[in-house]
Order: C-alpha cells, then sequence, then structure tokens
C-alpha cells in the first residue's frame, strides 16, 4: 500500500538530532528534508507537501503543537509525527488531539521510527484512498452532469479514462439525454480542455452547405462566396471538434470526413492547399448508426473510424433515481432567472415527476420544470403546472415512489461499494463509515449478500 520512497519533512531545531533522524531515514529510501524553526516548517510543508512530518514540540520560535494548527488549518493532510524528549500523557493528548497520528520519545531506536513511520504512512495512504473512492461512489455533478445513478457513474468513469487520449469518441443516446454535454466533458477533462471547443449540427444545415460548414471555402469556391471562410474543421485549432447528428451526413461528405480522420488533413472548397487537423473528431447520434450500416446508409470504414471508444448517455427513464436532484436543480435555475425564490414542489408534484417515464429526456425535464416555475400561482409548483397537457394521468402514491426510488439508490451504492471491497463486509463497512451490524441489518433489507 505505501510508496517505496515517501517525502519526509523533519522538524528538528538541533542539528545532531536532525542527522540522527535523516541517516535513519535515509536508509529506508524517504526523500528528506530538514526545518529548525516553527515556521520554516509550516512554510516548508506548504510548499513541499510531504507524506509525513516528523514534529518536535520546543523550536525556537513557537511550539510544534501551533506548528500543527497553522498545518491543519491550511489544510495540510500530512502524517504527522510528534518527536519530543519531553513526554507525557498531556502532551500525547493534546498532540492526538492537534492532528498527531502517533507520538515518539527521544531518542528512538531506528526500528521504533522504521515502524511507527511505516504506520503512519500507511493509514494516509488508506483515508486517501478511501476518500477517494467516497467521492466516485457518490458524486452527483461532473462537468455539466446531474445525476449520482450507477449509469451516470459509468458515464463519468468512461469519461475521464478517454479524455486525455487521442482517441475518437463517439456519443449515442436520445435525444434531450445531454450528448453535447457529454463531448463537452470529453473536451474539458482533457489536455485540450484550455482549447476551443466547436459543435456542429449536422442536422440543421442544408446539405449544400455543410461542406462549407465543415471544411471551409475560398472566396468564388461556388456562387455567393465572396470571402474566404473558415470552417468547423480549422476553428477547432488543437481543441475539439463535435460533429452532431453525424447520420445526417451524405455519401459524399462521409468519404471526405473518413479522409479527413485517416490523414489528418483537408481542403477548403476551392481551395489547392492541404490544411492539418490539429483537433481530436467526437461525433454523435441518436440514431442506431450500426443499423445504417447494415442497411447501406453509412459507411461501415467511417463508423468503425468514428467509434473507436463509444459512449452511451442512458435515458432518464434508467435513471429514476436522478430525477429529484434534476428536478430541483432546474427548479433552482428557473426560479432564480425568473425571479421567484422560494418556489417548491408540491407533494403530488414530486410524485408526477417520479412517475413520469420522460420521453424527451432532461430537456423534456428542464422544459417543463422551467415553464412551470413562470406559470405557477403560488409558492409551490403543482402536478398541474408540470404537465397541463396530461389532466387525467393516474399520480404515483407519493411516499411509495419517492421510497422506492430511495431504496433502488442505497441498494445500488451499497452493492458498488461491497463490489470495490470484493464482498468483504467489514471493510464495506468502514468505507461506509458504519457498523458491520448495521451493514448487515442493511444487506438484509435490501436483499443483499457479501458476494453481491
Amino acid at each position: 500500500m505505501v510508496a517505496p520512497v515517501a517525502r519526509i519533512l523533519i522538524v528538528e531545531d538541533t542539528p545532531t538530532q536532525a542527522e540522527v533522524a535523516r541517516a535513519l531515514l535515509r536508509d529506508l529510501g524517504h526523500e528528506i528534508r530538514v526545518a529548525e524553526t516553527g515556521a520554516a516548517a509550516v512554510a516548508e510543508a506548504l510548499a513541499w507537501r510531504p507524506d509525513a512530518i516528523l514534529m518536535d514540540i520546543e523550536l525556537p520560535d513557537f511550539s510544534g503543537f501551533e506548528a500543527m494548527r497553522r498545518l491543519r488549518a491550511e489544510g495540510l493532510e500530512s502524517a504527522i509525527i510528534v518527536v519530543t524528549a519531553h513526554g507525557s500523557v498531556n502532551h500525547a493528548v493534546e498532540a492526538m488531539r492537534e492532528g498527531a497520528v502517533d507520538f515518539i520519545l527521544k531518542p528512538f531506536a531506528k526500528a521504533r521510527l522504521t515502524v511507527t513511520l511505516q504506520n503512519a504512512l500507511e493509514k494516509r495512504a488508506l483515508v486517501t484512498e478511501l476518500a477517494e473512492v467516497r467521492a466516485q461512489l457518490s458524486r452527483d455533478r461532473f462537468f455539466g452532469f446531474i445525476g449520482a445513478s450507477a449509469a451516470m457513474q459509468a458515464v463519468y468513469r468512461t469519461i475521464e479514462s478517454v479524455a486525455a487520449s487521442r482517441a475518437n469518441v463517439f456519443i449515442t443516446g436520445e435525444s434531450g439525454t445531454g450528448k453535447e454535454l457529454a463531448a463537452e466533458a470529453v473536451h474539458k477533462a482533457s489536455p485540450r480542455g484550455a482549447k476551443p471547443f466547436v459543435a456542429l449540427n449536422c442536422a440543421a444545415i442544408p446539405r449544400d452547405l455543410l461542406e462549407s460548414e465543415v471544411f471551409g471555402h475560398e472566396r468564388g469556391a461556388f456562387t455567393g462566396a465572396a470571402e474566404r471562410r473558415i470552417g468547423a474543421a480549422e476553428r477547432a485549432g488543437a481543441g475539439t471538434l463535435l460533429l452532431d447528428e453525424i447520420a445526417e451526413l451524405d455519401f459524399a461528405l462521409q468519404a471526405k470526413l473518413l479522409r479527413l480522420l485517416e490523414d489528418r488533413r483537408f481542403l477548403r472548397v476551392g481551395g489547392a492547399k492541404e490544411l492539418p487537423l490539429a483537433a481530436r473528431i467526437v461525433a454523435a447520434t441518436n440514431a442506431d448508426l450500426a443499423a445504417r450500416v447494415a442497411e447501406g446508409r453509412f459507411r461501415g470504414d467511417l463508423y468503425w473510424r468514428l467509434a473507436v471508444v463509444e459512449l452511451r448517455v442512458p435515458p432518464l427513464r434508467e435513471r429514476p433515481e436522478d430525477v429529484p436532484v434534476l428536478a430541483a436543480a432546474c427548479l433552482h435555475e428557473a426560479a432564480a432567472s425568473a425571479g421567484r425564490g422560494g418556489l417548491a414542489f408540491a407533494p403530488e408534484a414530486e410524485a408526477a415527476l417520479l412517475a413520469h417515464g420522460w420521453p424527451g429526456n432532461v430537456r423534456e425535464l428542464r422544459n417543463r420544470v422551467t415553464r412551470a416555475a413562470l406559470l405557477a400561482a403560488g409558492p409551490f409548483i403543482t402536478r398541474a403546472d408540470l404537465f397541463p397537457d396530461q389532466p387525467g394521468a393516474a399520480e404515483a402514491p407519493p411516499q411509495m415512489a419517492l421510497s422506492a426510488i430511495r431504496d433502488a439508490a442505497e441498494r445500488e451504492h451499497v452493492r458498488r461499494v461491497l463490489l470495490h471491497c470484493g464482498g468483504r463486509v467489514g471493510a464495506a463497512a468502514r468505507l461506509l463509515a458504519i457498523s458491520r451490524t448495521t451493514l448487515w441489518e442493511r444487506m438484509r433489507r435490501l436483499g443483499l449478500s457479501g458476494a453481491n
């Protein structure tokens, strides 16, 4: 668990004592620095961010306890071991209160220092790992996305995995799920994040103009081309070019796009000089492109060039546990825009949100909530405000619907923690910060076992 080399800061005002500790630690292969005062220790620790600090208590300017308080106030997470010749129970208690992980007395043997340091580093590594795992399992925001469901966690992980590469990404999903948002997330999470992000909707541009929109054109290239136009491939520079609704490209333009991907070069319409493509290409569609290939309506070679990594954005009906937090976020935004702070959903509106199938996905949810925020007569948004087009639709019992969603979300969260821990209930309980007995009871209620 512990890295073979750690960064250790020795805070010691006696040169001979500092050299003894340095020699012992150097034999273990660690990287060592020394500070002789409290002020120097604080400055060095904040600049260097050591893995562990051996902190003397008696320092020339202020105590090691004061140095610890200042470091904790700055959010430093180094493992601190208090080292002093003035050992007492009171010192030990105060050291732990200020955040020390252990306490050793001078003079110390190499074995004692080695074991203490090893334990401190292992504890720090475990705390860091648990914090990272908890963040991964529970995050409900990611580059504009909102949702903590298992389906969305998978999307987040895929984006993180592919962002740093140069691979083409092919994003699929129904209309309104957030395909452009996913493309932006791939861009922002990548080393290209500070470069341009250019999105082109292939379905919104007339076919006879689409080639010019993608590649640009020279003056006089066709009737009406009064001046040179820079296309999307060129405007994207070293950033990212999103070709949305890629299924709408005709065969002629598909062939040119294939050449662009293979040669990384292109011509403006009417141009004679080839230009390099520096941008990453991301394509998106709500169509079944593989089926279109089988039907002869889309080039198979282009499809396989585009779909190096496929990222599917799930429809809202596959992640119903995200509906409440999405609706709340949309309402907060809409109410602020309309100057109607304090708006809330009535219980029957919450139930209706959960019962609805959302064929229009997140886009439909946002539109319905925004309209309701503008038109609601009172401080509560009613079911009729959200669904005026469905006056006779059956309503789901509020508590039953909410309970089912919460149970499903809780079961999935516990299942993923157990999976991460290899089915070990004790390890999962520590990760969830609950007792083993509480976890067993929760697993029984949710129908889970240690092997799930």
